[in-house]
């Protein structure tokens, strides 16, 4: 028998001696060292030493970190086998003792990096067979990871938390656990990419936060904190990062407005900060100005169904209805009556829900007291609005009319039913705020709202994972008419390109509170299963992924 062989009926042998000692065990230190040494020998001196060394660990706790060091080694073998082998192995070490549950923990979120999918499925069962012998020791680990581990391990820690502890029995996921993660979450917003914020209010809206009054507060001041709204951006306020993370926040925070949670604050923002002339005609002019100018005002719209008392009422108004006269134009001295004038509707729908939902709060301005000849003009751009608004009403009734149930779930006619949405409103709100002095009375709901109810979370969901990955979503789409009846996506600016709310666009984080402030680990062999090292602070871009990362061995040293 060649030395190999040898070797593995020794292991054998020991493992043998070990279980029959019982209360000895103890004395039997030499043999369990054999053990350890074996994952130097063959593949299958290396496979039986993964399944012994968590078998006996607790009985050597002299020699516990030998042992984790060893059942490591082979989580880093060359093997696929060995290495799925030793991480399904690997929770063992906690099975009896919880001790070590935290490095374990740290440990396997490293091994999320993997993009061998059957060993990150191992990955994933070892993290929730931990959990289940200690749920906060494990999530210490893993919030040490995204404390201090790099940006493809803090991203996919993220992930895991979000899709796989947070779906975990109540046995497991107890008021005690839950509690821990809330805390954790809490603290990290603090610093955080625009993607990585999705998951934090993606995990917390898990949690009891979203089943209670005082918890939506919470959520909302979250969002609220992270879009920085009591900062003055002054000339920066166009810049796409600060347009960017305004849309991101106030989107997570959008679920928890209520009459009781107020959207007051995100509300005083736009209308101080975005809706200065100087300041929108340049929100987006780098790009795709006209959608993003739409996907901030569908989120301000939405907002301002639940603002509490604006102070300086007045002055917010007067910012919206400047703005809004940007798309309600005057009809020109030349007008053909017979033609049927374009417009934004999109972007018309959105302003003037704004202006009738916030006006009630100054409804003098909108009489111009002082000013017949502001009167006579605001009354000329609505009729010349209106006019607009019916022709194309009725081409897209005549559109739609006869087509059946199945011909109508075509993209084209999905369209057209939203334009139909779209006009219908502002012809509601046109009638309103024509009337002398101008009527706060109608309801309307907004063309892309879904109804609050199970439905609409389940939309939310689904339109924020095709936010994630897509753009051009038609469901955001600005509605304009062309006069010959044909109803398309805006083509009067760039072309369309961007996603609505919720989109992952990518940009820079200013520096400061959105920057990377934590230190992530450096470098160096493996940390103790704690926090960061010195060295490189996380480069992330707010929207950004994987900014960084790396493989399973950075420079042929681990971290753990």
């Amino acid at each position: 028998m060649d030395n190999s062989g040898d070797r593995i009926e020794k292991l054998y042998k020991n493992y043998e001696i070990l279980s029959d000692a019982k209360e000895k065990i103890g004395e039997h230190e030499a043999e369990y060292k054999e053990i350890l040494d074996a994952v130097k020998g063959s593949a299958k001196e290396k496979r039986l030493a993964s399944q012994f060394i968590g078998k006996f660990f607790k009985h050597f706790p002299s020699l516990a970190d030998l042992a984790i060091e060893s059942q490591l080694d082979l989580c880093e073998d060359e093997d696929t086998q060995i290495r799925r082998q030793a991480i399904k192995d690997l929770p063992q070490l906690c099975r009896d003792t919880t001790e070590h549950t935290p490095r374990i923990g740290d440990i396997l979120a490293q091994l999320l990096i993997t993009e061998d999918s059957a060993e990150l499925l191992q990955v994933h069962q070892s993290l929730l067979t931990l959990a289940k012998y200690d749920a906060i020791g494990t999530l210490t680990g893993i919030f040490s990871q995204i404390v201090g581990g790099e940006e493809t391990t803090r991203f996919r820690s993220f992930q895991f938390i979000n899709n796989k502890i947070m779906k975990l029995e109540t046995q497991i996921l107890t008021k005690l656990v839950e509690d821990f993660i809330i805390a954790e979450v809490k603290k990290i917003t603090l610093d955080v990419s625009s993607d990585e914020f999705h998951l934090c209010m993606s995990i917390l809206n898990q949690t009891k936060l979203s089943k209670t009054l005082p918890g939506h507060v919470e959520l909302v001041t979250l969002a609220a904190e992270q879009a920085d709204l009591e900062s003055d951006p002054g000339a920066l306020a166009s810049d796409d990062e600060t347009v960017e993370r305004f849309i991101q926040c106030a989107t997570e925070a959008m679920p928890y407005f209520s009459s009781q949670v107020e959207s007051t604050l995100f509300v005083k923002f736009m209308c101080e900060k975005f809706l200065r002339p100087s300041v929108w005609c340049l929100i987006g002019a780098a790009d795709d100005q006209q959608q993003t100018q739409q996907r901030l005002l569908k989120v301000f719209a939405e907002m301002t169904a639940f603002c509490g008392t604006l102070e300086k009422a007045s002055e917010k108004v007067e910012a919206i209805y400047e703005v809004l006269l940007e798309y309600m134009p005057l009809p020109p001295l030349d007008a053909d009556l017979n033609e049927t004038p374009s417009f934004h509707f999109s972007h018309a729908e959105c302003l003037l829900y704004a202006l009738h939902t916030l006006g009630k709060q100054a409804a003098d301005f909108l009489t111009f007291p002082d000013n017949p000849a502001k009167l006579k003009d605001f009354r000329s751009r609505l009729q010349y609005l209106a006019r607009g608004t019916q022709g194309y009403i009725k081409k897209l009734q005549e559109a739609v009319k006869g087509k059946s149930a199945e011909e109508m779930k075509s993209d084209e006619n999905q369209i057209k039913v939203t334009a139909l949405k779209t006009t219908s409103n502002i012809s509601t709100l046109i009638r309103d705020l024509f009337h002398s002095p101008p009527s706060f009375k109608s309801v309307v709901q907004l063309s892309w709202v879904v109804p609050k109810g199970k439905k609409q979370q389940q939309q939310r969901l689904e339109q924020k994972q095709e936010d994630a990955t897509k753009t051009g979503n038609k469901r955001h789409a600005t509605i304009t008419f062309d006069g010959n009846g044909k109803t398309a996506p805006d083509t009067k600016g760039p072309k369309h390109g961007k996603s609505g709310p919720g989109s992952q666009k990518m940009y820079t984080p200013p520096s400061g509170k959105y920057s990377g402030k934590l230190h992530r680990n450096g470098g160096g062999r493996r940390s103790s299963g704690g926090g960061g090292g010195g060295g490189n602070s996380r480069r992330g871009s707010y929207g950004s992924a994987f900014g960084g990362g790396g493989g399973r061995n950075n420079g042929g040293k681990r971290k753990y």
